[in-house]
């Protein structure tokens, strides 16, 4: 008896406990609690940026100094390296054939004259005794036809004159204009022929050119700033060297190619730039930045604040009844730590910048203690 009473009390009780934890169960869940973040505020300043584009520095004038005569090499005339003036001798080919072919050409020439010199005065004196009617005309009509036969062999004797003083002025190989010489690819002694030897190649060093490709569709920008020639202090143009120092002296653009390869999409451009410490180099690899357009008085946020979704982006920014809202950006460059805004965002946008992983939009916010923002990078690219 004493066994079975004790049994339903505890069943008794054992439900009542249960009963009591379902109604505690049942009240109904309150707000999820506020996520704790940082806010920073959107700024507005200079956003100077710069499209980066790879180049490579050509000599603006470049020739392969080539014979255009047989020969051998008898004589060079410079030190390798060094910067010739335009007209110097260079090379020397021999010389004593051409020499001889010159002189005899002179010769021929004097001869022809001398002939046509004689034809001369047989004509006009047949023609002084033609008009005294004392002289068959048929001799005179000979004695016109061998004149004018003399003056044509005088022209052949001219035009063989400057053949061969061409092809003597041709075994002297002189610079075309001042440049810088290279390493010659011949030797004392070295057999040329006319066209197809190389001897070496000369450049002119300042100015200089840089050459680079820009897509179709940006090449209405380019258009707008050919023509355009700033000051020392243009800041159009950025030239990055092989070791990653920044060119000092300034660009500007010298020609845009002609047409589009349709293979790739693209335009050649030219931009010049003095060269007067003989620092750029042809062939030289280096990176031009050119200012981008949108530069200016820009909206700037930290680059944390931004996250990517299907590939669109994305930031939260604070909104009434301490709620995040998530807002769809436009972004511009990114300046180091910092990314410009082209639209989404306006100045004085509290934007979230940390607790991004823990908030939803809408979901209820806590700001924390922000850190000083730091100002922005006004430029990028050195």
């Amino acid at each position: 008896m004493n066994k079975t009473l004790l049994a339903l009390t505890y069943a008794a009780g054992l439900l009542a406990w249960t009963g009591c934890g379902n109604k505690e169960a049942d009240k109904p869940a309150g707000p999820p609690p506020a996520t704790p973040v940082t806010l920073v505020a959107a700024r507005t300043t200079d956003a100077v940026y710069y499209d980066e584009y790879p180049a490579r520095v050509v000599a603006l004038n470049n020739v392969e100094l080539r014979s255009q005569v047989a020969g051998f090499i008898t004589g060079i005339y410079f030190k390798e390296g060094e910067v010739v003036p335009k007209g110097k001798t260079l090379y020397e080919i021999d010389r004593r054939k051409y020499q001889a072919a010159y002189q005899q050409a002179l010769a021929g020439l004097r001869s022809t004259q001398a002939t046509a010199q004689n034809a001369k005065v047989n004509l006009n004196r047949y023609e002084r005794l033609a008009q005294q009617d004392a002289i068959a005309l048929q001799i005179v009509d000979n004695a016109r036809t061998a004149y004018a036969t003399a003056q044509s062999q005088v022209a052949v004797a001219e035009a063989g004159v400057a053949a061969a003083r061409t092809d003597l002025s041709y075994s002297l190989i002189t610079a075309p204009f001042t440049g810088r010489i290279g390493i010659s690819q011949v030797r004392l002694g070295s057999q040329v022929s006319p066209g197809s030897t190389l001897l070496n190649t000369i450049s002119g060093e300042d100015p200089m050119g840089v050459d680079f490709v820009v897509p179709e569709a940006d090449l209405s920008r380019f258009a707008e700033m050919q023509g355009k020639t700033g000051g020392r202090a243009d800041s159009t143009f950025r030239l990055e060297l092989p070791d990653g120092t920044r060119y000092a002296q300034p660009g500007k653009i010298l020609a845009i190619d002609r047409g589009i390869d349709q293979q790739t999409g693209t335009a050649q451009v030219r931009v010049q730039f003095s060269n007067p410490d003989r620092k750029l180099k042809d062939g030289m690899s280096s990176v031009l930045r050119v200012l981008n357009r949108t530069s200016g008085h820009r909206v700037v946020i930290p680059f944390k604040a931004v996250t990517e979704q299907m590939g669109e982006n994305f930031v939260f920014v604070a909104g009434d009844s301490s709620k995040a809202v998530q807002r769809k950006v436009q972004l511009g460059p990114r300046l180091r730590d910092q990314i410009v805004i082209l639209d989404g965002i306006k100045e004085g946008d509290q934007v979230v910048t940390e607790g991004l992983n823990r908030l939803r939009d809408g979901g209820l916010i806590q700001a924390g203690a922000a850190p000083a923002a730091g100002a922005p990078t006004a430029a990028a690219g050195k």
